[in-house]
């Protein structure tokens, strides 16, 4: 199943829900400067390369709060939201399925949470079971990255039991929750992944102190 439509239909609902001035969970972001990145990384070259390489990260960021000051009013914001919720334009790489379910499965549930999760009361949405089982897919097919920076063993479980090994070493830290919770936490919001740890009360301590995300 393609699951990155529905999702783009969340997001943009939840953005236009929040309104352009809500806090987000991406640092330094509302949810004018999130729209804006999202809309632009699909269309403008320096954005998304400034999400790959550290030399385009400035020209990205310029761009991105270009847009979001532009977007500013409630009506330019939820144009902007509209024009994301549209979809690439029809030269997009992102039009080949296979290329938008990569790029943006996995970006759009995080997206969504860090709306959802930057106000003082929410509650884990409850996924279908496939679109779950999508999200853990794509969190194996990355974990090793995501925890490069972490000197320790990852392992990650949901509590039905599936786990993955992240990351081999000496001493390891089982991470246990359900695939979303595991995606968030994997991803650097650490405070606000509702899971669990198994290990050694030093090296969770380490954790809990490393450096996580892309």
């Amino acid at each position: 199943m393609h699951f990155v439509d529905p999702s783009r239909e969340v997001l943009a609902e939840t953005l236009l829900a929040a309104g352009p001035d809500a806090a987000t969970l991406c640092a330094g972001w509302r949810t004018r400067e999130l729209a804006a990145h999202l809309y632009l990384r699909e269309r403008n070259a320096s954005v998304g390369l400034g999400l790959l390489v550290r030399s385009f990260a400035r020209a990205s960021e310029s761009a991105t709060r270009k847009l979001a000051a532009k977007s500013a009013t409630p009506a330019a914001y939820a144009a902007l939201v509209e024009q994301f919720r549209a979809g690439p334009p029809a030269l997009s790489p992102m039009r080949i399925k296979a290329v938008d379910e990569s790029s943006n499965l996995t970006e759009y549930f995080v997206h969504t949470e860090d709306v959802r999760r930057a106000t003082d009361r929410w509650a884990p949405r409850a996924l279908d079971e496939a679109y779950s089982q999508a999200l853990w897919d794509e969190l194996v097919k990355r974990a090793a990255i995501l925890y490069r920076g972490v000197d320790l063993g990852i392992v990650l479980v949901q509590p039905s039991g599936p786990r993955h090994v992240a990351k081999r070493a000496p001493v390891s830290v089982a991470i246990v929750g359900e695939p979303g919770e595991l995606l968030m936490h994997a991803h650097g919001r650490t405070d606000h992944a509702l899971v669990t740890f198994e290990g050694q009360p030093d090296a969770v301590a380490l954790l809990q102190s490393a450096e996580v995300g892309p």
